[in-house]
């Protein structure tokens, strides 16, 4: 991604659905949306326009139903709004954001089994990398 993008909640939900379903109509992602919220098939137009304008989205106009892909990576943009969000109400601590998820919601034992995992990963890179 050339530029930082800052997607708006309603933008987020766009990409979500493109994310998880491909390229796709203006009236699928709109029906994806409805089952979350009341919305309308022209809001959703309009924003898919504005999120092309943005350079968020390309539009395959070459059948009769123009079909709209995300062209900003789902991992990037994450990584983009994490940080923002770690900075600005963390103060830049991982850990603190962390211990705050953890203590408001519960998680599954298929959840902590993944932390765990992760937390070991990260613990066997930064051995390697201060062995080095």
């Amino acid at each position: 991604m050339p530029k930082k993008i800052k997607p708006t909640d309603a933008e987020l939900e766009i990409l979500q659905v493109l994310w998880t379903y491909g390229p796709s109509t203006v009236r699928f992602v709109n029906e994806k949306l409805k089952s979350g919220r009341d919305v309308g098939y022209t809001t959703t137009l309009k924003v898919m326009q504005i999120m092309t304008d943005k350079n968020m989205l390309q539009r395959d106009k070459k059948s009769r139903t123009h079909i709209y892909e995300a062209i900003v990576e789902e991992s990037e943009t994450k990584n983009q709004l994490i940080d923002k969000f770690i900075s600005t109400l963390f103060h830049g601590s991982t850990s603190g954001m962390v211990l705050q998820a953890l203590g408001n919601k519960k998680c599954s034992s298929e959840e902590l089994d993944k932390i765990r995992e992760l937390i070991d990963n990260i613990e066997n890179t930064n051995s390697k990398q201060s062995d080095e």
